[in-house]
């Protein structure tokens, strides 16, 4: 800890924000390959919460790279600082009473245990976006996979660098074949099923 920097209580807790809001507030961690639709899925998620009644928001890898995390590069040391800037913002949030989406590839499972420990027990679900590789290839919105392919991209997941599937996830999402409809389905079925968003328009 930083010498001379001491934590400062707020007056009004996370609990006393979850009653206003009438929900939970936590982070749901969606991790896959890229090309596996975590993104995707975590704005469709994010739109159907928010549409209920839900205060909610998405933090995306890709665009928090554009900003917080611009100094970073994709070593596995960089990945490691990457996911710990997440992490805080993440727990930032959810202190706030927000319900988060975190879409990152967030490929080392060490790293995704490290943000769940920082948040209380039962505030960090693991959303495991499954989808085969070469089905991301197939898809490679944004052609990632073809350069990574020919050596223009280093350190790429699932290509030159390792993805280390969860072991034992809070959710599984099989993004090879299901529509985005009933993977948002899914989603907030276990979410009610765990009591933790109310119980809003998705029927």
């Amino acid at each position: 800890m930083t010498k001379d920097v001491y934590w400062h209580n707020n007056h009004i807790s996370r609990q006393q924000r979850q009653e206003r809001n009438k929900h939970k507030s936590f982070v749901l961690w969606f991790t896959g390959l890229s090309g596996s639709g975590k993104s995707t899925l975590a704005n469709a998620v994010e739109k159907e919460l928010f549409d209920s009644g839900h205060n909610v928001t998405v933090l995306d890898g890709d665009n928090v790279r554009h900003g917080l995390c611009s100094d970073l590069g994709f070593t596995e040391e960089d990945r490691n600082e990457n996911m710990r800037r997440i992490g805080e913002v993440a727990k930032l949030f959810v202190e706030s009473g927000t319900i988060v989406l975190a879409a990152f590839v967030s490929p080392y499972r060490t790293d995704r245990e490290k943000v769940r420990s920082r948040l209380p027990h039962g505030e960090f679900y693991e959303v495991y976006c499954q989808c085969d590789l070469d089905v991301c290839e197939d898809r490679d919105p944004k052609g990632l996979y073809a350069k990574a392919r020919k050596g223009e991209i280093p350190n790429f997941t699932g290509i030159s660098a390792p993805y280390e599937e969860p072991i034992k996830p809070d959710m599984v999402v099989n993004t090879n074949n299901l529509s985005i409809g009933e993977e948002v389905k899914l989603i907030i079925d276990n979410l009610q099923k765990k009591n933790l968003v109310t119980q809003g328009n998705h029927e």
